[in-house]
């Protein structure tokens, strides 16, 4: 008995050594790669947080032992979702103000609002979320009832697309606005002599900066909240576009802290400062957290008019929108984020803007290259201008989801000729052979779900129109789960590190309860997320 003790005491070691060789095996799935072959396979194998191996499962078990396994039970498996165009930490402040997104009224606005103040009897009363075309009455309102309920309190309550805003006599009061006054890519809407309170685009800094800057807590609730919700519709990279620098160091230390396990890539604003900072520093870069990019506004949205077109609107006659800054400003900062070897995504909607933007890369590209510089959204482009996109391989960055919202009245406001090549995804993937996608919520929906069901089927939740909408310009299932992960990560620089499930890359996935690939169109929206796991570690079950 003595003799046998050596050989049991080697095989317990080697079965120890064996125990610890993987982290995590995840088997019995049906894994969508989208490696490079778009491969299937049925296991992968995880260590210290990356994907290490992909295959059959019993192969995979022969040469792994993992600490933990998950049985996919037949279910699919995807590389967890990137949204390629968010505002991830104002949709998080947005959790802790008025929620306005699902009034159909401005009565309604109101009354939310009122219902808010008296559980946050405190400050400024802040909302978001309103929109005047899904109101019966499809007009903006004004300031008389909110002057009436808060006389002295100010209120500043934000359309959906971010582009426009209305407030109370007390916040232009602190503001000091006056009737009449006038600013650059603005509009500060006096009718009669009198405030609205109506403040569209760069009029809306002038209220916005005499808002109390959220405290530690809040901003802390606001990236936890935020990051929660994102979680359990299997985001695992949010873009986040246009953030002020001071805010990197917030984000860096709440990962390091582990309190914050989203991966973001983080566009700054167009401001002095934050060039300053990037350019002084250089890009910053960790596991988690990506900086080397700027966000600038060309021009506003198509909803609040604020769109710059190169004809007048259909439903204004006498209107075409405008460019938030002189051309010469865009062109100065296109060169000197070039020069500094950085990345440039402008926020272009109308086709004058995107004709703008688009002549203004090329000058600075000068041809083919690879500096991903984005356009984001792309919105209305003209047919003669699509080319520049292929000829100086800049990246469309759209939100698939826009165009099933807009449908109901992009037509007042485009007529039939100029809406019938807007939203062109499909035309505009051709260019370069690949496009990113996104929600910019949340103007929309956070969930990945509604991004694909809106680009392969085109379609509202309700499944209006029938036949979809403009289906000339659908992507195909391959190419919206593409979008949403490996071109979402190569719009970031992220396509070796993420994207899809391969060897090497951060074990970043997610398992829903249907195939996307093969469900019927119209179960799309209502598919789940059963688990996201961000770096081998699950942050989120259904329960």
């Amino acid at each position: 008995m003595k003799r046998l003790w050596p050989v049991l005491l080697l095989f317990t070691m080697a079965c120890k050594q064996k125990e610890y060789n993987a982290d995590l095996l995840v088997k019995n799935a049906l894994v969508y790669t989208v490696d490079s072959k778009f491969d299937t396979a049925e296991a992968f194998v995880v260590v210290a947080g990356k994907i290490v191996a992909v295959g059959r499962a019993d192969s995979l078990q022969e040469k792994y032992n993992a600490k933990q396994v998950i049985d996919a039970g037949g279910k699919t498996v995807y590389p967890g979702f990137i949204d390629a165009h968010a505002h991830f930490y104002e949709y998080g402040l947005g959790l802790q103000e008025a929620a306005l997104e699902k009034t159909q009224s401005w009565q309604e606005v109101v009354d939310s609002v009122l219902s808010f103040s008296r559980k946050n009897p405190e400050g400024w009363i802040v909302g978001r979320g309103w929109d005047q075309n899904k109101w019966k009455v499809k007009e903006f309102p004004n300031k008389a009832k909110l002057d009436s309920l808060f006389p002295a309190r100010p209120v500043i309550l934000s359309r959906i697309d971010g582009h426009a805003i209305m407030v109370n006599q007390a916040a232009l009061n602190i503001a000091g606005v006056k009737p009449g006054q006038t600013i650059i890519g603005g509009t500060i809407e006096t009718i009669n002599g009198k405030l609205t309170g109506l403040m569209i685009d760069n009029a809306q800094g002038i209220i916005t900066r005499k808002i109390p800057p959220p405290t530690d807590t809040i901003t802390r609730a606001a990236f936890l909240d935020a990051q929660k919700n994102c979680f359990a519709v299997g985001l695992t990279t949010v873009d986040d576009c246009g953030l002020p620098y001071t805010m990197v160091n917030t984000i860096a230390q709440m990962q390091h802290k582990g309190d914050l396990k989203m991966r973001m890539y983080v566009m700054l604003s167009d401001q002095p400062e934050n060039y300053e900072y990037l350019f002084k520093r250089g890009a910053y870069k960790t596991p988690s957290l990506d900086v080397r990019a700027f966000k600038v506004y060309a021009d506003g949205a198509l909803g609040s008019r604020g769109a710059c077109l190169l004809q007048p609107y259909d439903d204004k006659k006498d209107w075409r929108g405008f460019l938030l800054s002189q051309q010469a400003h865009f062109a100065e900062v296109a060169k000197k984020i070039y020069d500094h070897g950085f990345q440039m995504c402008t926020h272009a909607i109308g086709d004058s803007a995107n004709r703008v933007m688009l002549k203004i890369y090329a000058a600075a590209l000068k041809g083919k290259n690879d500096r991903r510089w984005r356009i984001e959204h792309s919105q209305i482009v003209s047919p003669e201008d699509v080319k520049y996109f292929g000829d100086y391989n800049i990246v469309p960055s759209v939100q698939p989801t826009h165009a099933t919202s807009d449908m109901y009245w992009a037509g007042a406001r485009l007529g039939k000729a100029r809406l019938k090549t807007a939203y062109a995804y499909k035309n505009l993937l051709d260019q370069n052979g690949w496009i990113p996608l996104g929600t910019d919520f949340p103007v929309e929906n956070i969930n990945p779900m509604y991004t694909f069901y809106a680009a392969v089927e085109r379609k509202d939740l309700k499944g209006f129109p029938e036949k979809g909408f403009q289906m000339e310009n659908a992507l195909s299932r391959k190419e919206a789960l593409q979008g949403m992960t490996i071109w979402a990560a190569k719009a970031n620089f992220e396509e070796k590190e993420k994207g899809s499930i391969e060897p090497g890359k951060f074990a970043d996935f997610v398992i829903l309860d249907d195939d996307i690939m093969k469900a019927k169109g119209s179960v799309l929206p209502n598919i789940k997320v059963l688990k996201t796991i961000v770096n081998g570690e699950q942050v989120y079950a259904k329960k």
